[in-house]
């Protein structure tokens, strides 16, 4: 089956032609890869996948990413634990009251992020399969990082050149007031330090690599930094910038997160949603992101 692309946006693609139930030859891998390193973003109709499915069709692009696993642990609805539960869902299946940490989850998703940015290696593919949506809303936007460093002005593009963020895991959720963690917890993840600015290793094309995660910069004030990262975040997610998708049941959709920042959008908790997410380790080859060293991390403040 040959891979096939409908434009839905100048970043984002709709994909059709292979079968992702089915194990992927090499082929097919490098021709979503080449895709991907076009679009980042691949919107797949009518493909749902159950569990080994869609871990197989992760494992097909690299190392699986636990994430906030690492941090949370405790009862988790998958059988496998690289399984991210997008859901407003507990363990025993019944629809979270809004005190539940996982109503929490679901509000912070609707920041601008990346998916595991605050660690090393990074997170790359993520693949988001819908299982349940709501009636309304629960849509999803992808912001195109590459776009947004075009468009930078000159004297900003010299601003943050050589400016490096520090990405924490918990800086979200303590922006929502979600601070109850114990000091283990806050350590599970040490902060990571990711360069403003990168390169793809693939296409070439620079990044502005920002998002929600990121805490503070090395080098600026704790105030001065924050508001540059609110300024670049803006900046980014300019609406022409921005692809929006609505989640039809049997949608899977895979996004580069070192190329893309993405949010949920708001739904009535009430009301069940189910999406399912695997997701890929970066493997580090860009030129900025191998001269840091794996120790430079500095503590959250």
């Amino acid at each position: 089956m040959t891979l096939q692309l409908k434009p839905l946006h100048p970043f984002a693609a709709e994909a059709s032609g292979i079968d992702l139930s089915r194990p992927l030859e090499p082929a097919q891998v490098r021709a979503i890869e080449q895709a991907m390193d076009t679009h980042a973003v691949l919107v797949w109709r009518a493909q749902p996948l159950d569990q080994d499915q869609q871990i197989a069709l992760a494992k097909s692009f690299g190392p699986l990413d636990l994430g906030l696993r690492k941090l949370k642990g405790g009862p988790h609805r998958f059988k496998y634990a690289e399984l991210a539960d997008i859901s407003n869902v507990k363990a025993d299946g019944d629809v979270a009251d809004r005190e539940h940490a996982k109503i929490v989850g679901n509000v912070a998703n609707q920041l601008w992020h990346s998916d595991s940015s605050f660690q090393r290696p990074r997170a790359k593919y993520s693949m988001l399969s819908a299982a349940v949506v709501p009636s309304f809303g629960g849509d999803t936007e992808y912001a195109d990082l590459r776009m947004a460093y075009d468009a930078l002005p000159a004297w900003l593009k010299a601003k943050v050149a050589d400016l490096k963020a520090v990405h924490h895991a918990l800086h979200s959720r303590f922006l929502l007031g979600d601070t109850n963690y114990t000091e283990e917890q806050q350590r599970a993840i040490a902060p990571a330090v990711w360069p403003l600015v990168q390169t793809d290793p693939r296409s070439g094309r620079k990044i502005l690599f920002i998002g929600i995660h990121a805490c503070e910069i090395i080098g600026m004030t704790p105030a001065e930094g924050r508001m540059l990262i609110m300024d670049l975040i803006e900046h980014a997610t300019q609406r022409e910038f921005v692809h929006r998708h609505h989640w039809q049941v049997g949608d899977l959709v895979i996004w580069d997160n070192t190329a893309t920042v993405h949010r949920g959008r708001w739904y009535d908790f009430d009301e069940r949603r189910e999406l399912r997410r695997a997701t890929t380790e970066e493997v580090i080859t860009s030129p900025e992101a191998m001269a840091l060293d794996p120790a430079e991390t500095v503590p959250h403040t």
